[in-house]
């Protein structure tokens, strides 16, 4: 059995849970929630879904760059963070009123999402650059 780095299991674990929770929520959001959320803030809810399902496939990636690529670790949990901090604020903003939290103290919580968008961008764009710089 062939061992692996314990950066490289992180990131294969953080893949899988990311992947098994989007995997559950997009079933959550096709069954139950298309009769309560309106058709904008179902497209919402569904981007909250594909965007972690595709940061669970990004760690896996992350997992097998960690052998290639100098000091890919930074980028990579960049990249998770980002993806939670995207997909779990539109996961509360879309619900915030069927969970009993319909504040308006609350809004400013959306900043949460393109905060979470840029660590995305800024984790891959780090990557680009490891890649380039790896000999």
């Amino acid at each position: 059995m062939k061992t692996i780095s314990l950066l490289e299991r992180t990131f294969y674990l953080l893949g899988s849970i990311l992947i098994f929770l989007g995997i559950l929520l997009g079933a959550f959001g096709a069954h139950a929630l298309k009769e309560i959320l309106d058709p904008i803030q179902l497209i919402s809810f569904k981007t909250g879904v594909r965007y972690q399902i595709f940061g669970g496939v990004f760690m896996f990636l992350f997992g097998f760059l960690s052998t290639k690529v100098d000091q890919i670790k930074i980028p990579g949990y960049l990249v998770f963070a980002g993806v939670l901090l995207f997909s779990l604020s539109i996961y509360f903003l879309n619900l915030r009123h069927y969970i009993g939290m319909e504040c308006d103290c609350f809004k400013p919580l959306g900043i949460i999402t393109p905060i979470g968008g840029s660590m995305i961008i800024i984790g891959w764009l780090l990557v680009i650059i490891r890649i380039f710089r790896t000999k």
